[in-house]
């Protein structure tokens, strides 16, 4: 059935977005992760036993840590009229009822039920002289009673109050048709000027930014690989090839948001880490080059993260993979900086330009790759997700911590791997590459100076060595040449 919360979000038992037609919570504790079946499995078994209980729908909700997110797929949906909102609502329900990989699907639509609804004819009631109020006294005496006073026991902190209503009985919509109040024309029925028709129940109206508010919501089955951000990105194709009102407007909420915040928040971490790194590479080296030359390796672990990714099958993640290439921004540089720091000082020292770049990478290739394995072959049993217990000596595959950190080592160990390889092939050739050029480009301007003067081409027109020296001009002082 279709349920919505009753105000803003409720988080119970470390579980957001309760449906408000709940009518009961279990709370299970699994046993040692060592001594039982997997989770999925204990999960989809309850869900087997449940499914055919008439009239009882049954949610295993997984207690969220850290700040709840909801359900999987969240769609808010607003508007400025109330029942078009609650009709869009309907129509967005029926076509995630028929979307697959989907399961808990509810919305925040009413709950379906009437209510009463007395109307007052003032003027009827003026006319024989009834009072407003007394009017609703009269009718909590079918309802909750009226308030007549409270009583505090000896035993307890809290006043009870003390309220006189009908036997329960007479408690029926048609004694108030025989309710009479008391007038100064006497007894007079209810019945003359007051109305009862019945409404649609409306358990609460939700109002965000001004505007009518009502959410589908659905969880995503992962046994069956099936992501949220697949199912977001299918629903959205559908809702924009579909007309909807003006008024009405659409918004993924919960998990979807949480993930692009968290992506908006890495991303601006690792502009930032970046930005430093270039201003204090650029104290250092003082080149704009070889601080571009070293910021390259960051793009290039990059790279290595999403074969990573590839190659081991894994999604990306925004928070354990983002996470691990921005600390991958900060090891990865330290292999370009030991290069370019080396060939500086063999520079210094009056080596030439080529033969530096290949003693550096003739002296730094070992401590480069030992210091990479090193790291790498500490994540390993993080990325395979082996437990040393060094203490009682065990050692053990998998548990539920060790899966947190899978992606973030994946990422660490194939961005530092494939960064590494191409910073020892390229930063050397990249360094070289300049003075490579200014001496190949000073070899094709002396050749084409040397093939200039041999032909004669914008110079003075070459000397016959057989035609007899020029006699000097009057006046002027003959100089023996080299020859003479």
């Amino acid at each position: 059935p279709s349920g919505g919360s009753t105000g803003g979000p409720q988080v119970i038992g470390g579980v957001q977005d309760k449906p408000a037609d709940v009518i009961g919570e279990l709370h299970m504790e699994l046993a040692a992760y060592c001594c039982r079946r997997e989770a999925v499995d204990i999960f989809q078994e309850i869900r087997d036993r449940t499914k055919d209980l008439a009239g009882i729908k049954v949610e295993v909700r997984n207690i969220e840590g850290g700040p709840p997110t909801g359900k999987d797929v969240r769609l808010q949906i607003n508007g400025t009229d109330y029942d078009t909102v609650r009709e869009i609502t309907g129509r967005v329900r029926a076509h995630v009822d028929t979307m697959a990989g989907l399961r808990d699907i509810e919305d925040e639509r009413p709950l379906p039920g009437i209510e009463w609804r007395l109307s007052i004819d003032r003027e009827e009631a003026g006319r024989y002289n009834a009072a407003i109020s007394s009017v609703g006294a009269m009718i909590q005496l079918v309802t909750n009673g009226v308030l007549i006073g409270t009583y505090r026991p000896n035993d307890s902190e809290d006043e009870v109050d003390i309220r006189v209503r009908l036997p329960e009985d007479q408690r029926t919509l048609a004694r108030l048709d025989e309710l009479r109040i008391r007038t100064t024309n006497g007894l007079v029925p209810l019945a003359n000027f007051v109305e009862r028709s019945a409404e649609p129940k409306v358990s609460s109206i939700v109002r965000k930014d001004g505007f009518y508010t009502m959410n589908v919501k659905a969880n995503v089955i992962a046994e069956q690989g099936v992501t949220p951000d697949e199912k977001v990105a299918e629903l959205d194709t559908w809702l924009k090839t579909q007309t909807w009102p003006d008024s009405v407007s659409f918004r993924f909420r919960g998990a979807d948001e949480e993930q692009k915040e968290s992506g908006e928040f890495l991303m601006k971490a690792m502009v930032g880490s970046l930005f430093l790194m270039f201003i204090i590479l650029v104290t250092q080296f003082n080149s704009f080059y070889q601080t571009g030359l070293t910021l390259l390796t960051v793009v290039l672990s990059v790279f290595g993260v999403l074969v990573g990714m590839m190659v081991t099958g894994q999604k990306f993640s925004i928070i354990m993979t983002g996470t691990g290439v921005v600390a991958l921004a900060g090891i990865v540089v330290n292999n370009a900086i030991v290069l370019i720091d080396t060939y500086n000082r063999m520079l210094e020292e009056g080596v030439e330009p080529v033969e530096a770049v290949m003693k550096t990478a003739a002296q730094r290739i070992r401590p480069v790759l030992l210091t990479t394995i090193t790291t790498i072959a500490g994540l390993v049993p993080m990325a395979t997700e082996i437990n040393l217990n060094f203490i009682e000596q065990v050692v053990t595959q998998g548990g539920i911590t060790a899966i947190w950190w899978v992606q973030l080592s994946t990422a660490i160990i194939f961005g530092l791997a494939f960064s590494t390889i191409l910073t020892l092939v390229l930063i050397p050739t990249l360094l070289a590459m300049p003075h490579v050029w200014m001496r190949a480009g000073r070899r094709v301007i002396g050749l084409g100076l040397q093939r200039t003067k041999r032909f004669g081409i914008g110079g003075s027109k070459p000397k016959d060595p057989a035609l007899p020296p020029k006699a000097p001009a009057p006046g002027s002082l003959a100089l023996p040449t080299a020859a003479e």
